[in-house]
Protein backbone atom coordinates (compact mmCIF):
# COMPACT_ATOMS: atom_id res chain seq x y z
CA UNK A 1 0.00 0.00 0.00
CA UNK A 2 1.28 3.52 -0.65
CA UNK A 3 2.96 5.30 2.24
CA UNK A 4 2.23 8.96 2.72
CA UNK A 5 5.45 10.81 3.39
CA UNK A 6 5.44 13.84 5.61
CA UNK A 7 6.40 17.07 3.94
CA UNK A 8 7.36 18.73 7.26
CA UNK A 9 11.08 19.41 7.36
CA UNK A 10 12.96 18.16 10.43
CA UNK A 11 14.79 20.74 12.51
CA UNK A 12 18.43 20.87 11.63
CA UNK A 13 20.90 19.84 14.31
CA UNK A 14 22.89 22.70 15.80
CA UNK A 15 26.14 23.15 14.02
CA UNK A 16 29.10 22.22 16.18
CA UNK A 17 32.03 24.51 16.33
CA UNK A 18 34.91 23.12 14.37
CA UNK A 19 37.63 21.80 16.61
CA UNK A 20 40.87 23.69 16.39
CA UNK A 21 43.82 21.92 14.96
CA UNK A 22 46.79 20.97 17.07
CA UNK A 23 48.92 23.75 15.64
CA UNK A 24 46.24 26.32 16.33
CA UNK A 25 45.92 25.19 19.93
CA UNK A 26 49.68 25.32 20.41
CA UNK A 27 49.74 28.81 18.96
CA UNK A 28 47.01 30.01 21.33
CA UNK A 29 48.67 28.49 24.39
CA UNK A 30 52.09 29.87 23.43
CA UNK A 31 50.65 33.32 23.08
CA UNK A 32 48.88 33.03 26.45
CA UNK A 33 52.14 32.01 28.15
CA UNK A 34 54.49 34.48 26.49
CA UNK A 35 52.24 37.56 26.35
CA UNK A 36 52.20 38.22 30.14
CA UNK A 37 55.96 37.72 30.33
CA UNK A 38 56.67 40.18 27.56
CA UNK A 39 53.96 42.60 28.74
CA UNK A 40 55.20 42.57 32.35
CA UNK A 41 58.79 43.10 31.32
CA UNK A 42 57.78 45.94 28.97
CA UNK A 43 55.81 47.63 31.78
CA UNK A 44 58.75 47.45 34.21
CA UNK A 45 61.16 48.73 31.58
CA UNK A 46 58.82 51.62 30.75
CA UNK A 47 58.55 52.72 34.39
CA UNK A 48 62.32 52.59 34.84
CA UNK A 49 62.85 54.53 31.62
CA UNK A 50 60.44 57.26 32.74
CA UNK A 51 62.08 57.55 36.16
CA UNK A 52 65.58 57.66 34.71
CA UNK A 53 64.58 60.12 32.03
CA UNK A 54 63.06 62.47 34.59
CA UNK A 55 66.19 62.38 36.78
CA UNK A 56 68.91 64.85 35.88
CA UNK A 57 71.99 63.23 37.44
CA UNK A 58 71.38 59.66 36.19
CA UNK A 59 72.38 58.72 32.67
CA UNK A 60 71.68 55.22 31.42
CA UNK A 61 71.55 53.85 27.90
CA UNK A 62 68.77 51.81 26.43
CA UNK A 63 70.68 48.60 27.05
CA UNK A 64 71.20 49.61 30.67
CA UNK A 65 67.44 50.24 31.11
CA UNK A 66 66.61 46.88 29.55
CA UNK A 67 69.11 45.08 31.79
CA UNK A 68 67.81 46.89 34.89
CA UNK A 69 64.26 45.83 34.01
CA UNK A 70 65.19 42.11 34.21
CA UNK A 71 65.55 41.97 38.02
CA UNK A 72 62.62 44.34 38.21
CA UNK A 73 60.50 41.72 36.44
CA UNK A 74 61.56 39.16 39.06
CA UNK A 75 60.77 41.65 41.83
CA UNK A 76 57.29 42.06 40.35
CA UNK A 77 56.89 38.29 40.83
CA UNK A 78 57.85 38.84 44.46
CA UNK A 79 61.16 37.02 44.17
CA UNK A 80 63.73 38.30 46.71
CA UNK A 81 66.79 40.01 45.18
CA UNK A 82 70.36 39.84 46.45
CA UNK A 83 72.39 43.05 46.68
CA UNK A 84 75.93 41.82 47.27
CA UNK A 85 75.97 40.32 50.76
CA UNK A 86 72.53 41.62 51.65
CA UNK A 87 69.03 40.65 50.58
CA UNK A 88 66.19 42.88 49.53
CA UNK A 89 62.87 41.10 50.16
CA UNK A 90 60.52 43.93 51.17
CA UNK A 91 59.02 44.09 47.71
CA UNK A 92 56.02 46.18 46.71
CA UNK A 93 52.67 44.39 46.42
CA UNK A 94 51.07 46.67 43.84
CA UNK A 95 53.28 45.58 40.88
CA UNK A 96 52.66 41.98 41.91
CA UNK A 97 48.91 42.52 41.84
CA UNK A 98 49.08 44.19 38.41
CA UNK A 99 51.19 41.37 37.00
CA UNK A 100 48.74 38.76 38.34
CA UNK A 101 45.91 40.67 36.70
CA UNK A 102 47.78 40.58 33.38
CA UNK A 103 48.33 36.81 33.64
CA UNK A 104 44.71 36.16 34.59
CA UNK A 105 43.42 38.14 31.65
CA UNK A 106 45.68 36.27 29.23
CA UNK A 107 44.53 32.90 30.59
CA UNK A 108 40.89 33.91 30.26
CA UNK A 109 41.34 34.87 26.64
CA UNK A 110 43.10 31.62 25.85
CA UNK A 111 40.32 29.56 27.45
CA UNK A 112 37.74 31.52 25.46
CA UNK A 113 39.54 30.98 22.17
CA UNK A 114 39.89 27.27 22.84
CA UNK A 115 36.23 27.02 23.89
CA UNK A 116 37.03 25.43 27.23
CA UNK A 117 34.14 24.93 29.61
CA UNK A 118 35.01 21.90 31.76
CA UNK A 119 36.90 22.04 35.07
CA UNK A 120 39.37 19.41 33.89
CA UNK A 121 40.23 21.53 30.85
CA UNK A 122 41.65 24.33 32.98
CA UNK A 123 45.00 22.56 33.20
CA UNK A 124 45.42 23.00 29.45
CA UNK A 125 45.91 26.71 30.07
CA UNK A 126 47.29 26.85 33.63
CA UNK A 127 50.15 24.41 33.16
CA UNK A 128 51.71 26.06 30.05
CA UNK A 129 51.54 29.53 31.61
CA UNK A 130 53.04 28.39 34.91
CA UNK A 131 55.76 26.37 33.17
CA UNK A 132 56.72 29.29 30.93
CA UNK A 133 57.05 31.71 33.85
CA UNK A 134 59.02 29.21 35.92
CA UNK A 135 61.43 28.53 33.06
CA UNK A 136 61.96 32.21 32.35
CA UNK A 137 62.45 32.94 36.05
CA UNK A 138 65.06 30.27 36.61
CA UNK A 139 66.81 31.28 33.37
CA UNK A 140 67.07 34.90 34.53
CA UNK A 141 68.33 33.75 37.92
CA UNK A 142 71.07 31.68 36.25
CA UNK A 143 72.06 34.59 34.01
CA UNK A 144 72.26 37.10 36.90
CA UNK A 145 74.53 34.94 39.07
CA UNK A 146 77.60 36.98 38.09
CA UNK A 147 75.98 40.42 38.22
CA UNK A 148 75.54 42.95 41.03
CA UNK A 149 71.96 41.76 41.56
CA UNK A 150 71.63 38.06 42.24
CA UNK A 151 68.61 35.82 42.49
CA UNK A 152 68.28 32.34 43.94
CA UNK A 153 67.34 29.95 41.08
CA UNK A 154 64.99 27.82 43.24
CA UNK A 155 63.25 30.94 44.56
CA UNK A 156 62.89 32.29 41.01
CA UNK A 157 61.59 28.97 39.67
CA UNK A 158 59.00 28.30 42.34
CA UNK A 159 58.14 31.95 42.93
CA UNK A 160 57.39 32.77 39.28
CA UNK A 161 55.70 29.42 38.66
CA UNK A 162 53.43 29.55 41.73
CA UNK A 163 52.42 33.16 41.24
CA UNK A 164 51.59 32.72 37.57
CA UNK A 165 49.71 29.47 38.24
CA UNK A 166 47.59 31.18 40.88
CA UNK A 167 46.83 34.08 38.55
CA UNK A 168 45.99 31.78 35.61
CA UNK A 169 43.66 29.72 37.80
CA UNK A 170 41.86 32.88 38.84
CA UNK A 171 41.53 33.80 35.17
CA UNK A 172 39.86 30.53 34.13
CA UNK A 173 37.86 29.91 37.29
CA UNK A 174 34.69 31.28 35.76
CA UNK A 175 35.24 30.14 32.19
CA UNK A 176 35.92 26.53 33.19
CA UNK A 177 33.38 26.48 36.05
CA UNK A 178 36.04 25.71 38.66
CA UNK A 179 34.21 27.58 41.38
CA UNK A 180 30.93 25.82 40.65
CA UNK A 181 32.64 22.43 40.73
CA UNK A 182 34.37 23.24 44.03
CA UNK A 183 31.18 24.46 45.69
CA UNK A 184 28.82 21.85 44.24
CA UNK A 185 29.17 19.60 47.29
CA UNK A 186 29.04 22.39 49.84
CA UNK A 187 25.92 23.10 51.85
CA UNK A 188 24.34 26.57 51.69
CA UNK A 189 25.58 27.59 55.14
CA UNK A 190 29.22 27.03 54.15
CA UNK A 191 28.68 28.88 50.89
CA UNK A 192 27.22 31.87 52.72
CA UNK A 193 30.11 31.73 55.15
CA UNK A 194 32.59 31.93 52.28
CA UNK A 195 30.78 34.92 50.81
CA UNK A 196 30.78 36.60 54.19
CA UNK A 197 34.54 35.90 54.40
CA UNK A 198 35.08 37.71 51.11
CA UNK A 199 33.13 40.66 52.46
CA UNK A 200 35.25 40.48 55.60
CA UNK A 201 38.48 40.66 53.60
CA UNK A 202 37.23 43.77 51.82
CA UNK A 203 36.11 45.28 55.13
CA UNK A 204 39.49 44.58 56.74
CA UNK A 205 41.25 46.21 53.78
CA UNK A 206 39.02 49.24 54.19
CA UNK A 207 39.84 49.29 57.92
CA UNK A 208 43.58 49.27 57.23
CA UNK A 209 43.13 52.04 54.66
CA UNK A 210 41.19 54.11 57.20
CA UNK A 211 43.89 53.73 59.84
CA UNK A 212 46.63 54.68 57.35
CA UNK A 213 44.64 57.70 56.16
CA UNK A 214 44.11 58.89 59.73
CA UNK A 215 47.84 58.61 60.38
CA UNK A 216 48.79 60.53 57.22
CA UNK A 217 46.22 63.24 57.91
CA UNK A 218 47.43 63.61 61.51
CA UNK A 219 51.07 63.91 60.34
CA UNK A 220 50.54 65.64 57.02
CA UNK A 221 53.28 68.18 57.62
CA UNK A 222 55.80 65.40 58.26
CA UNK A 223 54.78 63.62 55.06
CA UNK A 224 55.18 66.77 52.94
CA UNK A 225 58.55 67.49 54.54
CA UNK A 226 59.83 63.99 53.68
CA UNK A 227 58.54 64.39 50.17
CA UNK A 228 60.41 67.66 49.74
CA UNK A 229 63.64 66.22 51.13
CA UNK A 230 63.76 63.66 48.33
CA UNK A 231 65.00 66.39 45.97
CA UNK A 232 63.82 69.42 44.14
CA UNK A 233 64.13 67.79 40.75
CA UNK A 234 61.13 66.50 38.90
CA UNK A 235 62.61 63.05 38.42
CA UNK A 236 63.31 62.58 42.12
CA UNK A 237 59.82 63.65 43.10
CA UNK A 238 58.28 61.46 40.44
CA UNK A 239 60.37 58.48 41.56
CA UNK A 240 59.33 59.05 45.20
CA UNK A 241 55.69 59.25 44.14
CA UNK A 242 55.96 55.95 42.24
CA UNK A 243 57.69 54.33 45.21
CA UNK A 244 54.93 55.50 47.55
CA UNK A 245 52.18 54.20 45.27
CA UNK A 246 53.93 50.84 44.79
CA UNK A 247 54.23 50.27 48.56
CA UNK A 248 50.76 51.49 49.37
CA UNK A 249 49.29 47.94 49.80
CA UNK A 250 52.20 47.08 52.13
CA UNK A 251 51.44 50.13 54.25
CA UNK A 252 47.75 49.18 54.45
CA UNK A 253 48.61 45.69 55.73
CA UNK A 254 51.01 47.14 58.30
CA UNK A 255 48.39 49.66 59.46
CA UNK A 256 45.83 46.86 59.84
CA UNK A 257 48.30 44.81 61.89
CA UNK A 258 48.90 47.87 64.08
CA UNK A 259 45.16 48.43 64.63
CA UNK A 260 44.54 44.77 65.51
CA UNK A 261 47.25 44.81 68.17
CA UNK A 262 50.30 42.78 67.06
CA UNK A 263 51.79 45.60 64.98
CA UNK A 264 55.12 45.08 63.20
CA UNK A 265 58.82 45.48 63.78
CA UNK A 266 61.57 47.21 61.81
CA UNK A 267 64.95 45.95 62.96
CA UNK A 268 65.13 46.66 66.65
CA UNK A 269 62.15 48.99 66.61
CA UNK A 270 58.65 47.88 67.52
CA UNK A 271 55.49 49.54 66.33
CA UNK A 272 52.40 48.42 68.25
CA UNK A 273 49.67 50.14 70.29
CA UNK A 274 50.94 48.60 73.53
CA UNK A 275 54.67 48.76 72.74
CA UNK A 276 56.02 51.63 70.66
CA UNK A 277 59.78 52.10 70.52
CA UNK A 278 60.13 53.82 67.14
CA UNK A 279 62.49 56.81 67.44
CA UNK A 280 63.11 57.47 63.75
CA UNK A 281 61.68 56.23 60.45
CA UNK A 282 62.99 55.84 56.90
CA UNK A 283 62.72 58.87 54.65
CA UNK A 284 59.58 57.61 52.90
CA UNK A 285 56.31 59.58 53.05
CA UNK A 286 54.33 56.49 54.06
CA UNK A 287 56.28 56.18 57.32
CA UNK A 288 55.02 59.59 58.35
CA UNK A 289 51.79 57.88 59.45
CA UNK A 290 53.64 56.25 62.38
CA UNK A 291 52.78 57.70 65.82
CA UNK A 292 55.46 59.87 67.40
CA UNK A 293 54.99 58.56 70.94
CA UNK A 294 52.96 55.98 72.75
CA UNK A 295 49.55 57.07 74.00
CA UNK A 296 46.40 55.51 75.36
CA UNK A 297 44.54 57.01 72.45
CA UNK A 298 46.24 54.43 70.22
CA UNK A 299 44.14 51.77 71.89
CA UNK A 300 41.07 53.45 70.41
CA UNK A 301 42.20 52.23 66.97
CA UNK A 302 41.20 48.73 68.04
CA UNK A 303 37.63 49.82 67.62
CA UNK A 304 38.12 49.57 63.85
CA UNK A 305 38.58 45.76 63.61
CA UNK A 306 35.94 45.34 66.30
CA UNK A 307 33.51 47.35 64.17
CA UNK A 308 34.33 45.09 61.22
CA UNK A 309 33.44 42.01 63.27
CA UNK A 310 30.19 43.56 64.47
CA UNK A 311 29.35 44.59 60.93
CA UNK A 312 29.85 41.08 59.59
CA UNK A 313 27.75 39.66 62.42
CA UNK A 314 24.92 42.08 61.72
CA UNK A 315 25.05 41.37 57.99
CA UNK A 316 24.97 37.62 58.67
CA UNK A 317 22.29 37.61 61.37
CA UNK A 318 19.86 35.91 58.97
CA UNK A 319 22.39 33.68 57.28
CA UNK A 320 20.89 30.56 58.90
CA UNK A 321 17.69 29.89 60.86
CA UNK A 322 19.47 28.38 63.89
CA UNK A 323 22.24 29.88 66.06
CA UNK A 324 24.52 26.88 65.49
CA UNK A 325 24.27 27.36 61.74
CA UNK A 326 25.14 31.04 62.05
CA UNK A 327 28.05 30.18 64.34
CA UNK A 328 29.38 27.73 61.77
CA UNK A 329 29.06 30.30 59.00
CA UNK A 330 30.87 32.91 61.09
CA UNK A 331 33.66 30.43 61.81
CA UNK A 332 34.16 29.85 58.09
CA UNK A 333 34.11 33.59 57.38
CA UNK A 334 36.65 34.27 60.13
CA UNK A 335 38.87 31.48 58.78
CA UNK A 336 38.79 33.05 55.30
CA UNK A 337 39.71 36.46 56.68
CA UNK A 338 42.48 35.01 58.83
CA UNK A 339 43.97 33.04 55.93
CA UNK A 340 44.01 36.04 53.58
CA UNK A 341 45.50 38.33 56.24
CA UNK A 342 48.13 35.70 57.01
CA UNK A 343 49.16 35.51 53.35
CA UNK A 344 49.33 39.28 52.94
CA UNK A 345 51.33 39.67 56.14
CA UNK A 346 53.80 37.03 54.98
CA UNK A 347 54.28 38.85 51.65
CA UNK A 348 54.62 42.26 53.27
CA UNK A 349 57.73 41.72 55.40
CA UNK A 350 61.29 40.71 54.54
CA UNK A 351 64.86 41.78 54.54
CA UNK A 352 65.54 45.47 53.86
CA UNK A 353 69.23 45.40 52.97
CA UNK A 354 71.73 45.81 55.78
CA UNK A 355 70.40 48.95 57.45
CA UNK A 356 69.03 49.58 60.92
CA UNK A 357 65.47 48.96 59.74
CA UNK A 358 66.10 45.45 58.48
CA UNK A 359 64.28 43.15 58.65
CA UNK A 360 60.74 44.42 58.39
CA UNK A 361 58.63 41.78 60.09
CA UNK A 362 54.91 41.54 60.19
CA UNK A 363 54.19 38.43 62.32
CA UNK A 364 52.03 36.57 59.82
CA UNK A 365 50.95 33.77 62.16
CA UNK A 366 50.02 36.08 65.03
CA UNK A 367 48.31 38.59 62.76
CA UNK A 368 46.25 35.86 61.08
CA UNK A 369 45.14 34.39 64.43
CA UNK A 370 44.24 37.82 65.81
CA UNK A 371 42.28 38.65 62.66
CA UNK A 372 40.35 35.41 63.08
CA UNK A 373 39.52 36.32 66.67
CA UNK A 374 38.49 39.89 65.84
CA UNK A 375 36.01 38.52 63.31
CA UNK A 376 34.82 35.37 65.05
CA UNK A 377 34.01 36.64 68.56
CA UNK A 378 31.96 39.80 67.84
CA UNK A 379 30.45 38.46 64.62
CA UNK A 380 29.32 35.22 66.28
CA UNK A 381 27.83 37.05 69.25
CA UNK A 382 25.93 39.54 67.11
CA UNK A 383 24.76 36.93 64.61
CA UNK A 384 23.54 34.55 67.32
CA UNK A 385 21.85 37.18 69.49
CA UNK A 386 20.41 39.43 66.81
CA UNK A 387 19.30 36.66 64.48
CA UNK A 388 15.88 35.02 64.42
CA UNK A 389 15.25 32.68 67.32
CA UNK A 390 13.80 29.26 66.54
CA UNK A 391 10.47 28.37 68.03
CA UNK A 392 10.82 26.25 71.16
CA UNK A 393 9.03 22.95 71.47
CA UNK A 394 6.89 23.82 74.48
CA UNK A 395 4.38 21.26 75.67
CA UNK A 396 0.92 22.82 75.44
CA UNK A 397 -0.79 23.36 78.81
CA UNK A 398 -4.36 22.01 78.89
CA UNK A 399 -6.86 24.79 79.36
CA UNK A 400 -10.15 24.09 81.11
CA UNK A 401 -13.11 24.88 78.87
CA UNK A 402 -15.30 27.75 79.92
CA UNK A 403 -18.66 26.73 81.40
CA UNK A 404 -21.39 27.10 78.88
CA UNK A 405 -24.79 28.17 80.20
CA UNK A 406 -27.33 25.47 79.52
CA UNK A 407 -30.35 26.73 77.71
CA UNK A 408 -33.57 25.27 79.01
CA UNK A 409 -35.66 23.70 76.26
CA UNK A 410 -38.77 25.61 75.39
CA UNK A 411 -41.91 23.91 76.70
CA UNK A 412 -43.85 22.37 73.89
CA UNK A 413 -47.64 22.52 74.01
CA UNK A 414 -48.94 19.17 75.06
CA UNK A 415 -51.60 17.67 72.92
CA UNK A 416 -54.85 17.33 74.71
CA UNK A 417 -55.33 13.72 75.44
CA UNK A 418 -58.68 12.34 74.48
CA UNK A 419 -60.48 10.82 77.40
CA UNK A 420 -60.36 7.11 77.17
CA UNK A 421 -63.75 5.44 77.40
CA UNK A 422 -64.41 3.82 80.71
CA UNK A 423 -64.63 0.04 80.74
CA UNK A 424 -68.28 0.10 81.77
CA UNK A 425 -69.26 2.47 78.92
CA UNK A 426 -67.23 0.38 76.50
CA UNK A 427 -68.96 -2.82 77.57
CA UNK A 428 -72.38 -1.13 77.20
CA UNK A 429 -71.47 0.07 73.69
CA UNK A 430 -70.39 -3.42 72.70
CA UNK A 431 -73.66 -4.85 74.04
CA UNK A 432 -75.68 -2.34 72.04
CA UNK A 433 -73.72 -3.18 68.91
CA UNK A 434 -74.41 -6.90 69.38
CA UNK A 435 -78.14 -6.16 69.92
CA UNK A 436 -78.30 -4.04 66.81
CA UNK A 437 -76.59 -6.76 64.83
CA UNK A 438 -79.17 -9.31 66.02
CA UNK A 439 -82.06 -7.00 65.17
CA UNK A 440 -80.62 -6.38 61.73
CA UNK A 441 -80.34 -10.10 61.04
CA UNK A 442 -83.93 -10.64 62.16
CA UNK A 443 -85.10 -7.75 60.02
CA UNK A 444 -83.30 -9.05 56.98
CA UNK A 445 -84.69 -12.58 57.26
CA UNK A 446 -88.47 -11.63 56.96
CA UNK A 447 -87.72 -9.00 54.42
CA UNK A 448 -86.67 -11.59 51.84
CA UNK A 449 -90.03 -13.53 51.64
CA UNK A 450 -91.85 -10.26 51.75
CA UNK A 451 -89.85 -9.05 48.82
CA UNK A 452 -90.55 -12.30 46.93
CA UNK A 453 -94.32 -11.91 47.60
CA UNK A 454 -94.27 -8.38 46.35
CA UNK A 455 -92.49 -9.56 43.22
CA UNK A 456 -95.24 -12.21 42.53
CA UNK A 457 -98.12 -9.78 43.07
CA UNK A 458 -99.15 -7.68 40.08
CA UNK A 459 -98.15 -4.08 40.25
CA UNK A 460 -101.38 -2.15 40.09
CA UNK A 461 -99.93 1.28 40.40
CA UNK A 462 -96.65 1.05 38.56
CA UNK A 463 -96.45 4.75 38.12
CA UNK A 464 -96.36 5.44 41.84
CA UNK A 465 -93.56 2.92 42.43
CA UNK A 466 -90.04 4.25 42.61
CA UNK A 467 -87.59 3.57 39.77
CA UNK A 468 -85.70 0.33 40.22
CA UNK A 469 -82.55 1.83 38.79
CA UNK A 470 -82.38 4.24 41.70
CA UNK A 471 -81.86 1.42 44.20
CA UNK A 472 -78.28 0.69 43.26
CA UNK A 473 -77.46 4.37 43.28
CA UNK A 474 -78.91 4.75 46.75
CA UNK A 475 -76.94 1.75 47.95
CA UNK A 476 -73.82 3.07 46.30
CA UNK A 477 -74.35 6.40 47.95
CA UNK A 478 -74.92 4.68 51.23
CA UNK A 479 -71.72 2.68 50.86
CA UNK A 480 -69.77 5.80 49.90
CA UNK A 481 -71.21 7.58 52.92
CA UNK A 482 -70.17 4.65 55.09
CA UNK A 483 -66.64 4.68 53.71
CA UNK A 484 -66.44 8.44 53.97
CA UNK A 485 -67.66 8.32 57.54
CA UNK A 486 -65.31 5.47 58.37
CA UNK A 487 -62.20 7.11 56.82
CA UNK A 488 -60.27 9.41 59.11
CA UNK A 489 -59.92 12.03 56.39
CA UNK A 490 -63.67 12.71 56.38
CA UNK A 491 -63.55 14.01 59.92
CA UNK A 492 -60.10 15.11 60.99
CA UNK A 493 -61.26 15.44 64.60
CA UNK A 494 -62.27 11.77 64.62
CA UNK A 495 -58.67 10.58 65.10
CA UNK A 496 -57.20 12.47 68.02
CA UNK A 497 -53.54 13.30 68.02
CA UNK A 498 -51.63 11.52 70.72
CA UNK A 499 -48.22 11.93 72.18
CA UNK A 500 -45.47 9.51 71.15
CA UNK A 501 -45.66 7.80 74.55
CA UNK A 502 -49.23 6.45 74.15
CA UNK A 503 -49.37 2.75 73.50
CA UNK A 504 -50.36 1.51 70.02
CA UNK A 505 -52.84 -1.04 71.37
CA UNK A 506 -55.07 1.57 72.97
CA UNK A 507 -55.10 3.59 69.73
CA UNK A 508 -56.26 0.58 67.73
CA UNK A 509 -58.97 -0.19 70.29
CA UNK A 510 -60.33 3.35 70.20
CA UNK A 511 -60.40 3.41 66.40
CA UNK A 512 -62.30 0.08 66.22
CA UNK A 513 -64.91 1.19 68.77
CA UNK A 514 -65.53 4.47 66.97
CA UNK A 515 -66.08 2.75 63.62
CA UNK A 516 -68.54 0.27 65.19
CA UNK A 517 -70.54 3.13 66.67
CA UNK A 518 -70.81 4.86 63.29
CA UNK A 519 -71.91 1.66 61.51
CA UNK A 520 -74.53 0.89 64.17
CA UNK A 521 -75.88 4.37 63.97
CA UNK A 522 -76.25 4.23 60.18
CA UNK A 523 -77.89 0.82 60.33
CA UNK A 524 -80.40 2.10 62.90
CA UNK A 525 -81.32 4.97 60.62
CA UNK A 526 -81.83 2.57 57.70
CA UNK A 527 -84.06 0.34 59.82
CA UNK A 528 -86.14 3.34 60.90
CA UNK A 529 -86.65 4.38 57.28
CA UNK A 530 -87.70 0.89 56.28
CA UNK A 531 -90.18 0.69 59.18
CA UNK A 532 -91.64 4.07 58.22
CA UNK A 533 -92.11 2.93 54.61
CA UNK A 534 -93.83 -0.28 55.75
CA UNK A 535 -96.18 1.71 57.94
CA UNK A 536 -97.10 4.02 55.07
CA UNK A 537 -97.66 1.05 52.81
CA UNK A 538 -100.06 -0.58 55.23
CA UNK A 539 -101.88 2.70 55.81
CA UNK A 540 -102.32 3.54 52.15
CA UNK A 541 -103.30 0.05 51.01
CA UNK A 542 -102.47 0.53 47.31
CA UNK A 543 -99.27 2.40 47.65
CA UNK A 544 -96.13 0.42 47.97
CA UNK A 545 -93.00 2.37 48.65
CA UNK A 546 -90.76 -0.64 48.94
CA UNK A 547 -87.92 -0.79 46.50
CA UNK A 548 -89.01 -2.53 43.39
CA UNK A 549 -87.10 -4.59 40.92
CA UNK A 550 -86.19 -3.56 37.45
CA UNK A 551 -88.45 -6.17 35.85
CA UNK A 552 -91.66 -5.14 37.72
CA UNK A 553 -92.13 -2.04 35.72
Amino acid sequence: MPVIQSTQARPAAPARRPARSRQSRVRVLAYAAVAPIVGGYAAVATVLAVVIASAANIQLSVSGVLLAAVPGWLAAHHVPLGLGTHSFAVLPLLPTALLMLLVARSANRAAARLHLHEPTQARLVVFPIAAAHAIVGVTIALVLRTGPVTVSPPAAFFGCGALSALAATVGVVRRCCLLDAALSRVDPVVLRGLRTGVIGVAAMSAAGTLVLTLGLVAHWTTATAIFEQSGSELGSEFGMLLLTIAYLPNAIVAALAFAMGPGFTMGTFSVAPLHLTMTKAPAVPLFAALPEHQSRLLLGLMIVPLAVGVFLGWVSRRIAPRPLGRLRAMTIAAAVVGAVVFLLAALTGGRLGGGAFSPVTVPAGLVGAVALGWILVPAALVACLAGPKPARNVRPVPVAPEPVAEVAPEPQPEAEAQPEPEPEAQSEAEAELEADAGTESEAESPAEPEAEALAEEPDTDSEDLPDADAAPEDSADTDSDLHAAASPEADPDAVPDREPGVEAASERRLDAGFEDDVVAELEAEADAELAAEDAVAEAGGDEDHSPGRSGDK
